[in-house]
């Protein structure tokens, strides 16, 4: 099982701290870069140096939103697994960012193991579109 080199844009230090702590003591992630809104995530993820396997991204950010930097990524045409954990995961958040190329949707209140399952089977290349987080 191979290490993903995942990119946090989440705008809370006190959550962006927790879910890196867990994600790197649960599941095979290093975590290679955090953001607190839009423009930081466009510009890092814009560098052909910086490798991201994953983008895990909330929706409501200091400034821009999640669903700005997807349709970014969306236009740049990159290759990476962009996932979306939002308190605000309603069928229309789930739909819209699937239009924008998010491979899931995860809820922070109420599927936090479901995308720690997601990045197992990820970095085992067995992710699919089954289970929790479903977009739609």
């Amino acid at each position: 099982m191979q290490l993903l080199k995942t990119y946090i844009v989440e705008d809370s230090q006190v959550i962006r701290d927790s879910l890196i702590a867990a994600l790197e003591e649960m599941t095979p992630i290093e975590v290679v870069g955090v953001a607190e809104d839009e423009a930081t995530a466009v510009q890092w993820l814009g560098e052909s140096s910086n490798a991201a396997d994953l983008v895990i991204v909330d929706i409501f950010l200091k400034r821009g939103s999640g669903l700005g930097l997807l349709q970014s990524s969306q236009r740049a045409k990159q290759q990476r697994t962009m996932v979306v954990l939002s308190n605000h995961a309603t069928p229309e958040i789930r739909r819209r960012c699937a239009e924008l190329g998010a491979s899931k949707v995860f809820d922070k209140s109420n599927e936090l193991e479901a995308l720690m399952l997601y990045c197992e089977r990820l970095a085992a290349g067995e992710a699919g579109s089954s289970g929790c987080g479903e977009l739609n």
